[in-house]
């Protein structure tokens, strides 16, 4: 009986912890949205509704929001292009040139993203077309988010029960490419899922990095958004953030619903 009480309040503690902590995380985001939705940020809703702002935002940085959908999506592509035969050869190797390469893959995530977009301008920034696409930044976004992708389907693959998978297909006859396209990635594919949501996640989120490598003509949506705020207009910033929220969670909740739908699929 006392362990049941003792349980029972450390769950309402935690509970609310947890309800504080999102209160928290929560409040600013309402006030911003709410922000863009007012006449007068000063006067909050007692100004009054109205929706200019984010029609001005519109007319500004449309552009910027399929220009950031699609650098996401071609960044998971490319990702998952070059990842996975990455992941396998770190997963199976025993030797220590895979761990120094993996070490090697994680340094973009440590340095900051203005020291990875300025080495990157140096190297390349010379060949003029090359700079001034969205190549460029696709480029810097692989470099960025390669590492979430090779490090999640590398611990996948390196699970014992694929393992035996894959020496029980090549046992029965099964060449490489049957082991890895008709085996192991229907075996990791809501790791897969999950990764791409990641890398998805942070390509269209990436400000630093974006900022260094972008042109006037190849603005994304965070880049977009600074711009917004520089403009020293607060409702028109706010409206930004929420033109964000509209697009970009929906999509996000639909990707983890799908992935959510695999993970209970391969689990049964």
């Amino acid at each position: 009986m006392v362990s049941r009480r003792s349980n029972s309040k450390v769950s309402w503690v935690l509970l609310c912890v947890t309800a504080v902590v999102t209160l928290f995380m929560l409040t600013p985001m309402v006030l911003s949205v709410t922000a863009g939705l007012v006449n007068q940020y000063s006067q909050g809703v007692s100004s009054g509704l109205t929706t200019k702002w984010l029609e001005q935002v519109w007319a500004s940085y449309g552009s910027t929001v399929g220009w950031s959908l699609a650098l996401a999506l071609a960044c998971v592509v490319g990702n998952l292009f070059l990842g996975i035969p990455c992941a396998y050869a770190l997963a199976r190797s025993r030797a220590n040139w895979a761990r120094i390469f993996e070490d090697l893959l994680t340094l973009p995530v440590a340095i900051p993203g203005l020291a990875t977009g300025l080495a990157l301008i140096l190297s390349y920034g010379q060949f003029r077309d090359f700079r001034q696409s969205f190549y460029f930044i696709l480029v810097g976004h692989m470099i960025f988010t390669l590492p979430f992708m090779v490090r999640s389907l590398s611990a996948a693959l390196q699970r014992r029960e694929f393992v035996a998978l894959e020496e029980a297909a090549s046992t029965l006859g099964a060449n490489f490419v049957q082991r890895l396209v008709g085996i192991l990635l229907p075996a990791i594919l809501p790791t897969i899922f999950a990764a791409s949501l990641m890398v998805l996640t942070l390509s269209i989120g990436e400000f630093n990095l974006t900022w260094m490598l972008h042109t006037p003509l190849t603005r994304t949506l965070p880049v977009g958004l600074a711009d917004s705020y520089a403009s020293m207009r607060i409702e028109v910033g706010s409206a930004y953030t929420l033109v964000f929220f509209m697009l970009v969670l929906p999509l996000l909740w639909a990707l983890q619903a799908v992935g959510t739908l695999l993970s209970r699929r391969y689990e049964n």
